[in-house]
């Protein structure tokens, strides 16, 4: 729990910076400054947003009866989008509870570490559950990791900070009486929650 909290105040002191530059910015367009140098910066402060608000999920405190609208996922999965060869696509209808999204953000980033060449990730949800799947290399970044993730015993590698989702979505799912299936076939590896 400290850890989520942390998260969520480091989450919330760099997205006021950040807001503001994204202001200035939008304030010397008015003026009519435009060209490659602005875009460049234009396209960097929105990422950085968008990656804050994504972790600000993933990795901060998710309260009880919390819910996010459809239209702020996809916002923050668009605006990260926009920034490289990873591809996001939402097709879960209306309001999910804030912890469902917090796994799924936490299983995408799972997926996106085995995704070095880019690609689309897909999240659903059925009566089944949740499922994240994308063209992801289950040897990528670390095989252990994805028995990790499943809740599968093995000598486990030291965690790096880069792949730390690999052990908070289990721990995560735990708390909450639930546990991940990890599945991979033809390219693609699938997460079910």
């Amino acid at each position: 729990m400290l850890a989520a909290l942390i998260g969520s105040r480091i989450c919330h002191d760099l997205i006021s910076p950040v807001g503001a530059i994204q202001n200035g910015i939008e304030l010397l367009a008015m003026e009519g400054r435009k060209g490659p140098e602005m875009t460049l910066i234009e396209d960097s402060v929105l990422n950085a947003s968008a990656r804050i608000r994504f972790m600000r999920v993933a990795f901060g405190m998710a309260g009880t009866g919390q819910r996010f609208g459809r239209a702020e996922v996809v916002s923050i999965l668009d605006d990260m989008a926009r920034a490289g060869r990873l591809r996001y696509d939402w097709s879960v209808d209306g309001d999910a509870p804030r912890s469902a999204v917090q796994e799924a953000f936490l299983a995408i980033l799972c997926l996106e570490s085995g995704m070095p060449r880019g690609g689309t990730i897909s999240v659903t949800h059925s009566a089944k559950g949740w499922q994240i799947s994308g063209p992801a290399d289950p040897m990528r970044p670390d095989p252990d990791l994805w028995e990790i993730l499943a809740g599968q015993p093995v000598n486990a590698p030291t965690i790096l900070p880069a792949h730390v989702q690999f052990a908070m979505l289990p721990l995560l799912l735990n708390d909450r009486g639930a546990t991940a299936d990890v599945s991979a076939e033809e390219g693609m590896v699938h997460i079910r929650l």
